[in-house]
């Protein structure tokens, strides 16, 4: 066996490294930005949200953000339902509190605050109900009043965006809510325009 053996293994493995390279990079990778969303669909109507938890407050801000995310995206246009070709419905069915960290006197310092939503997107045209979600969540963690410590300010972008909730006795878990709602839109529109 010569010396040069082990070069010829190594340049071997280089130019089939550089080939498999070259092949991922001119097929992208699998990585695309256009919807997976039948092409056929270019426009959706957001019904106003129903709300049938005993919380108040929350349809609003919900149904704005979702509409709000789909003109940012700008996929489907946001039209009235009798000119759109589908149609997405939702009930926002359960808000939860959950005490995540207690203090000795076993007061609640932090939550676990959760919105869950059930979704239908229909064809507006045919009438054929696409697909339905029974359960989609947002949610999100705040200190609770026994904490005596405030975020002082939403997480992402539901601060400069998110329409305040108002509904609750404490400003914590009023950005708490308006956080889960954030999120439960991000999520609402993901399922829409990424069907599979």
């Amino acid at each position: 066996m010569s010396l040069f053996t082990p070069r010829k293994i190594e340049l071997s493995a280089v130019l089939t490294f550089l080939a498999l390279t070259a092949f991922l990079v001119s097929t992208g990778c699998g990585y695309t930005t256009q919807s997976s969303l039948d092409p056929v669909y270019q426009s959706i109507s957001v019904s106003p949200f129903y709300d049938k938890t005993p919380e108040y407050g929350l349809q609003a801000p919900l149904t704005n953000a979702v509409i709000r995310k789909f003109v940012a995206d700008s996929r489907l246009r946001v039209k009235k339902p009798d000119e759109a070709d589908l149609l997405l419905e939702g009930v926002i069915v359960d808000f939860q509190r959950k005490g995540l960290i207690y203090d000795r006197k076993d007061e609640s310092t932090q939550a676990l605050l959760v919105v869950i939503a059930s979704i239908r997107l229909t064809d507006r045209k045919s009438g054929e109900v696409l697909w339905q979600e029974p359960v989609v969540s947002g949610e999100t963690t705040f200190y609770t009043r026994a904490a005596g410590l405030t975020s002082g300010r939403l997480r992402g972008n539901a601060e400069s965006f998110m329409d305040p909730v108002r509904s609750f006795a404490s400003e914590e878990e009023n950005r708490a809510a308006a956080e889960a709602l954030e999120q439960l839109a991000s999520e609402i529109v993901y399922r829409v325009l990424e069907p599979w």
